[in-house]
């Protein structure tokens, strides 16, 4: 390459960079916090004092019986560790799988040793992204006894309020109806 490609080719390199790397991801942040302010924030859930609690986004680690409690993670070192977001790539012949996944039920069934109903498939397996803040309604109603006895609540109470705490289809028909971990269990703690 001559003197007089180098130029050009570094001035190119410059103003893309400038572009691309500055000036586009500028814009689209602005308009992102006009059109989607919560959303352009991490969506973030705070309490009336404006301390914030978690994401609606990114799932929260809960293992106290008095709470609902959503899909495991596979990130690590730490549960619902944003910066290391994958799934295990664990095969469902994987000798690991089938171990974690009993381990799970185990300790499902020994957190409500009278619920003798499947248990369902989101509460024993992470999601793709290891950070899922969502749970099927059927893993919410799976629940509703042990949280209810560990509160002292009218099991019908707490099933109203999971059933309260439902989010449909995206647009009507896109994705799964879920219920939210963390709304669910602030709702739950009065907040």
């Amino acid at each position: 390459m001559t003197v007089n490609h180098l130029r050009p080719a570094l001035v190119s390199l410059a103003l893309l960079t400038l572009i691309t790397g500055v000036a586009y991801p500028l814009v689209v942040t602005a308009i992102a916090k006009v059109a989607f302010p919560s959303q352009a924030g991490g969506s973030l859930i705070t309490d009336k004092d404006g301390k914030v609690l978690g994401s609606r986004l990114i799932g929260q680690p809960f293992d106290d019986p008095k709470y609902f409690w959503g899909r495991p993670s596979a990130t690590s070192p730490f549960p619902y560790n944003a910066a290391s977001s994958s799934g295990s790539n664990q095969g469902p012949t994987n000798p690991a799988l089938i171990k974690a996944v009993q381990d799970r039920v185990d300790a499902l069934r020994a957190a409500d040793p009278g619920n003798t109903a499947p248990v369902p498939v989101d509460l024993v397996t992470a999601s793709a992204s290891g950070l899922d803040p969502h749970i099927s309604p059927a893993a919410a109603f799976y629940q509703v006894r042990r949280v209810a006895k560990a509160r002292n609540l009218d099991e019908a109470n707490v099933r109203d309020l999971v059933e309260r705490h439902f989010e449909g289809r995206q647009l009507g028909f896109l994705g799964e109806p879920r219920v939210n971990v963390l709304a669910l269990n602030l709702a739950l703690d009065g907040k």
